[in-house]
């Protein structure tokens, strides 16, 4: 079945009618993430994202967002292990949420709670937490996924209103960060952009000051800092000491193979 917003399959709105007997039962690996090589990312997690994973930007227009990158080649996760747990010390808040999502049909005025009922902790047997209770009324713990959600949504917009700050300010470049393994194999991964130190530097003191006013400044540098883990990156796919990627643009790469976010 084909994956919606990159790990979903099978979403429908969350409803008394449909789901009064629903019972959700943690299950504590990842093993739905294993075929995803990035994620979006909201700001507020980059100091904790970035201390372990690459974080980049993906899109194009005002559909640009921040996500880290999980793995060098296409449907791959380097950072979830055989038995489905996810190795870093930070796990997005995308991933987190899951199985739950907000749908708008409305540009975003309106949002609707669903539900991935594919996910395997979904069950009728009273297994886990139940979304409602007897009466048919929302049990605590779908209001607290609520609450989740709508935190999630608010760091969202503030994302966004992030990046478009660096795309009014013209601060973004394609980028391909270019793998040499062991055996010689050539890997670039692209479709993905970063800041362009130079065009930072040359920000007049006033749009330096705007950015630091709204913490926007910090966030740029901690993304600048995160690309180090490209190294860590291949010497988990390559289970061996490897040689530090070359981070360049988009046109001046020359792979062997291309690999691009999801």
């Amino acid at each position: 079945m084909a994956k919606q917003l990159l790990i979903y399959s099978q979403v429908q709105p969350v409803s008394s009618q449909r789901h009064r007997d629903w019972a959700i039962k943690q299950v504590t690996d990842f093993e739905f993430a294993r075929d995803v090589n990035s994620v979006p990312l909201m700001a507020v997690e980059f100091p904790n994202a970035a201390s372990e994973m690459a974080v980049v930007f993906t899109g194009n227009d005002d559909q640009i967002m921040p996500v880290v990158i999980l793995g060098v080649r296409e449907q791959e996760n380097l950072y979830l292990n055989d038995e489905g747990q996810m190795t870093s010390r930070y796990v997005p808040a995308f991933l987190r949420r899951y199985p739950f999502v907000f749908s708008s049909s409305d540009d975003g005025a309106n949002f609707t709670l669903c539900i991935d009922e594919t996910y395997t902790g979904c069950n009728q047997d009273g297994v886990g937490e139940r979304l409602f209770d007897s009466a048919g009324e929302k049990t605590q713990y779908l209001d607290n996924v609520l609450a989740f959600l709508k935190e999630y949504q608010v760091h969202f917009n503030r994302t966004r209103n992030f990046c478009s700050k660096l795309k009014e300010l013209d601060l973004l470049e394609p980028m391909g960060a270019q793998f040499t393994q062991p055996d010689g194999e050539k890997l670039t991964l692209t479709a993905f952009m970063a800041v362009n130190r130079d065009k930072l530097k040359s920000l007049t003191g006033e749009q330096l000051a705007d950015l630091a006013k709204t913490d926007a400044l910090e966030l740029i540098y901690i993304h600048l800092q995160s690309m180090r883990n490209f190294t860590s990156m291949l010497e988990k796919v390559a289970g061996a000491e490897a040689s530090e990627p070359a981070v360049s643009k988009e046109e001046a790469a020359a792979p062997e193979e291309e690999v691009t976010l999801q």
